[in-house]
């Protein structure tokens, strides 16, 4: 008996890992279906995966600000293919990109609609950012966004071309900007239950609050991410600054610049309230020393941090904004902001769950059980149902392109 070949694909993306969204999802998606497929990576920097089960090709990096390296990227990872494939070397049944990182992708994962994103945030970020001394990265956030609108107008407009999006929020923004399209799905992103979940929190709690310098008696609120503008933070600030004299905190997870906030940390004496703290690892040490998890995104196509932050049995507040949203049914098993721009209703919401410890345990129970319908095995599965209707499809068109009847289709 012969062993049928496992298919090539083509996985084009600056780099991969575990600490960040996309990336995460498509570490998760290549090592589980990594023994149906044979994965080749096209990234510049790998890290927290098992190297075993795909074929790095690896990209030389340069120096540089993010936009010069997403051209270099963009442009080098087209050639490092096209050498293998004129040497003889590789060849490939399917090249998936998440976002836009090749022109000759054949399925792509939109994790953001990046012409949706510039409407909705960019405008208030520069008047922000203005007064905060940051214009170089304001002005290089601009050119990126730029760019990458320009790409979107010229790829996600083919009726063709299957896209999966990792939300319905992200599927609408995509008929908005782009048109009606019939070639799209959409795979909710997941989380490790077996790191996220209630009995690692509680077994982490004490150790992490401690190590937090947060007391029993302190309500801790907890955001994590990146771009702490497009994040909320400003809105999470203020709804904080509402909350006095109530003893809350808040915790700021992720890498950005602090400058921007200074000047309301200094205004509403949130100083001693709140800390900006670095990624880790292990972000399930985060969740166990929280009390709360508070969201609210100006623009974000899903947001896992509030699915594993739900998963450890959190309550949860996010924006109508985010993506994630979808899964959250309001007031059973989190709740969420519709105004993502008012201070007071974020407040308002935090005021119920710092004041209620019984409302807080029944949601965060509940937000559990949801969060457990959403776990990285789901997702990989479903994604390998798509790889298997795209190849299938490829196939069947190359047929009917090279011979008058396929047999296989005629089969």
């Amino acid at each position: 008996m012969i062993n049928k070949p496992k298919p090539r694909i083509a996985v084009v993306s600056p780099f991969l890992d575990k600490q960040h969204g996309t990336e995460l999802c498509v570490a998760e998606q290549v090592e589980r279906l990594a023994d149906e497929y044979e994965f080749h990576v096209y990234s510049t920097r790998i890290a927290d995966m098992d190297t075993r089960k795909f074929r790095w090709h690896r990209i030389p990096d340069i120096p540089g600000p993010h936009l010069v390296k997403y051209i270099w990227f963009f442009c080098v990872n087209h050639l490092w293919r096209w050498l293998g494939r004129v040497s003889g070397k590789v060849d490939f049944d399917l090249t998936y990109s998440p976002g836009i990182n090749c022109f000759d992708a054949e399925l792509i994962a939109v994790h953001m609609v990046f012409a949706e994103f510039f409407e909705r945030v960019h405008g208030s970020s520069i008047a922000r950012a203005s007064q905060s001394g940051s214009w170089f990265r304001t002005i290089h956030r601009r050119l990126f966004y730029r760019l990458i609108i320009l790409l979107e107008r010229q790829i996600y407009v083919r009726p063709t071309l299957p896209l999966i999006a990792v939300s319905r929020k992200v599927e609408n923004d995509l008929k908005r900007f782009y048109g009606c399209r019939s070639s799209s799905f959409v795979v909710y992103n997941g989380i490790e239950s077996s790191r996220f979940n209630p009995h690692v929190r509680q077994s982490l709690r004490g150790r992490a609050r401690a190590s937090l310098g947060y007391s029993e008696s302190d309500f801790v609120l907890l955001l994590i991410g990146n771009d702490w503008r497009t994040k909320g933070l400003h809105c999470l600030l203020e709804a904080a600054a509402l909350l006095k004299p109530r003893s809350v905190k808040v915790a700021v997870v992720g890498k950005d610049d602090i400058l921007p906030f200074r000047a309301l940390l200094d205004s509403r004496g949130l100083n001693s309230s709140v800390q900006f703290l670095p990624l880790r690892p292990d972000p399930e040490f985060y969740y166990a020393a929280a009390d709360a998890y508070a969201g609210p995104s100006l623009e974000d196509a899903f947001g896992i941090p509030p699915l594993e932050a739900m998963a450890c049995g959190l309550p949860v507040i996010v924006s109508r904004q985010a993506g994630v949203s979808e899964l959250i049914a309001h007031g059973e098993d989190g709740y969420i902001l519709e105004n993502p721009q008012e201070p007071r209703e974020l407040a308002s919401l935090i005021a119920k769950l710092c004041e209620d410890k019984e409302l807080r345990q029944r949601i965060g129970h509940r937000a559990a059980e949801t969060a457990r319908q959403y776990t990285w095995e789901r997702n990989a599965a479903r994604f390998h149902e798509i790889l298997q209707h795209v190849l299938e499809k490829k196939h069947a068109n190359h047929c009917m392109v090279t011979e008058p009847v396929c047999p296989e289709a005629r089969d």
